[in-house]
């Protein structure tokens, strides 16, 4: 006589039978998928996550999206054009206005990283003649077209310090241009001379004619002189003289 005895569940997952019946028993037990979401705010956080939430550490789970503007060139992220930078070096080198150019854009949309190219350029030039000289010359041309704006600005020119930045740098060109022909005609002083008086009016008249507008009337010539006066300043910086 084999006995069983049953005994009622008290929670409704077990059930206890006799040791005698558990030879025949077999089965399988399904377990619930277990999905663990932390990312998630629609689904159930678990405890690790709740933890963190209330106690202000929710944004160690947070995950930041990709930004678009985070993957610009770095050209673009320095807001550096050089199509535009090529334009305005070929319409300070070429300043008659029969060639064309539109050369207004040099005053009425100034950059930086421009100007301040061609001012290294001629420092790094000027370290043949005169090696002390590299980091005044961009001491001058910051506080010299400081001195220019303020001039244009006293005679009634409409211009921002940035503009004239800009322009004043730009015009440096021509000075870089002769300084290979003085390297090469030095012995000649009468031929020099001649180079260099060329290579500064063809800087001041580059400049002056961007900086110097119609608003200045009978006052031009008090602008146009001390551009040509600075641009003399900037010949002796690398000519030694």
């Amino acid at each position: 006589i084999t006995s069983t005895m049953h005994l009622s569940p008290t929670n409704g997952d077990f059930t206890f039978v006799s040791s005698t019946e558990a030879e025949d028993l077999s089965g399988t037990i399904d377990a619930p998928d277990v999905k663990l979401n932390i990312g998630g705010y629609n689904a159930k956080d678990p405890y690790a996550t709740t933890f963190l939430r209330k106690r202000g550490y929710g944004w160690l789970l947070e995950v930041e999206e990709d930004d678009p503007e985070d993957n610009k060139p770095l050209l673009e992220e320095l807001d550096i054009d050089l199509k535009d930078i090529y334009y305005k070096i070929r319409c300070v080198l070429m300043p008659m206005p029969s060639l064309g150019f539109n050369r207004q854009v040099v005053r009425d949309n100034p950059d930086f990283w421009g100007p301040l190219a061609v001012v290294l350029l001629f420092s790094m030039i000027s370290i043949y003649g005169q090696f002390r000289v590299v980091s005044w010359i961009i001491t001058i041309w910051i506080f010299g077209s400081l001195t220019i704006f303020l001039l244009a600005r006293v005679l009634g020119g409409e211009v921002s310090y940035g503009q004239v930045l800009g322009v004043i740098g730009y015009s440096l060109l021509p000075l870089i241009v002769i300084a290979p022909l003085l390297l090469v005609i030095g012995g000649f002083d009468a031929v020099s001379t001649l180079i260099k008086l060329f290579g500064v009016f063809w800087a001041a008249y580059s400049a002056a004619s961007l900086l110097v507008g119609d608003e200045f009337k009978t006052k031009k010539p008090l602008l146009i002189y001390p551009i040509f006066l600075l641009y003399i300043y900037f010949l002796s910086l690398y000519t030694g003289v």
